[in-house]
């Protein structure tokens, strides 16, 4: 199974489905189901929105704990960085929108009932039962 990992909170964010695209400094090609791991490391939470957003949920470490459909990768632009802001702020504070980076489109969001111990990689990655 393709693989991706992110810190926590966002992957529970993404297992929760507060959070529908993911952020990244880099593109990719890839499309089709892609599974959510989280990751050993906690990131800064630094705004008080993001903090009450994740104040009374379970994070994940070290889990991959949801699958989910990768269907597009959007180059961001500014118009579409304020597009998202101003329509829809709560995703907009669980990314890093920024003019230059990709916007990876996640949908048919489904929690794991059971989660998969594993340890992360960067990239999209393979996980091997």
């Amino acid at each position: 199974m393709k693989v991706l990992s992110l810190r926590e909170p966002f992957a529970t964010l993404i297992k929760e489905k507060i959070k529908t695209i993911e952020t990244r400094s880099w593109k990719t090609n890839y499309r089709g189901e892609l599974y959510i791991h989280a990751s050993k490391t906690k990131s800064p939470i630094e705004s008080k929105e993001l903090r009450d957003l994740v104040e009374n949920i379970s994070l994940n470490y070290e889990h991959i704990i949801c699958k989910c459909n990768l269907v597009d990768c959007v180059y961001m632009t500014k118009e579409y960085v304020e597009e998202i802001k101003n329509n829809n702020y709560k995703e907009y504070i669980c990314g890093n929108y920024e003019e230059g980076r990709y916007a990876w489109i996640l949908e048919d969001i489904e929690p794991l009932e059971n989660s998969i111990k594993a340890k992360g990689q960067l990239s999209i990655w393979n996980y091997y039962e």
